[in-house]
């Protein structure tokens, strides 16, 4: 029994590697269908759907670039909020903080009259608000 015990343990760091990319594969999933790009919602099929794929792959890539560089220069607080305050881990993947962090320079660039006008109202917030601006610059020069 104690040579099985030995056996088992040896080859848990390779279940644990395993584990670990099995984990980052079922996030590229969720990204690809309902965190993202909703791929089964297109209904396409066959050689349309392969183009789709290809398309997909490089603008999941593109993204994880974007998400990455986001991290680097800790612009992520910008982009999203932490839903529990104190949680110091990773509430959004690399693709996930990328895509939001488009999306959020393409929301501030349509509204970014309302969004003055608002400023004028609140003054105590327009220290965060040239942060978030500034943080959107930096945003928009990756792309």
């Amino acid at each position: 029994m104690p040579g099985l015990f030995l056996q088992i343990y040896s080859e848990l760091p390779k279940a644990l590697s395993a584990y670990k990319q099995r984990m980052g594969i079922e996030e590229m999933f969720r990204d690809c269908k309902s965190g993202g790009y909703n791929l089964e919602g297109s209904g396409l099929r066959g050689d349309r759907l392969i183009k789709m794929i290809l398309l997909m792959a490089l603008a999941y890539t593109w993204t994880i670039f974007q998400g990455t560089k986001i991290h680097t220069l800790q612009l992520q607080k910008y982009v999203f909020r932490r839903s529990q305050a104190r949680k110091n881990y990773r509430r959004r993947s690399k693709f996930g903080v990328g895509f939001d962090g488009e999306q959020w320079v393409n929301y501030l660039e349509q509204h970014s009259l309302e969004i003055q006008e608002l400023m004028k109202l609140t003054r105590n917030k327009r220290r965060f608000y040239q942060q978030g601006i500034r943080a959107a610059t930096l945003i928009a020069s990756i792309s």
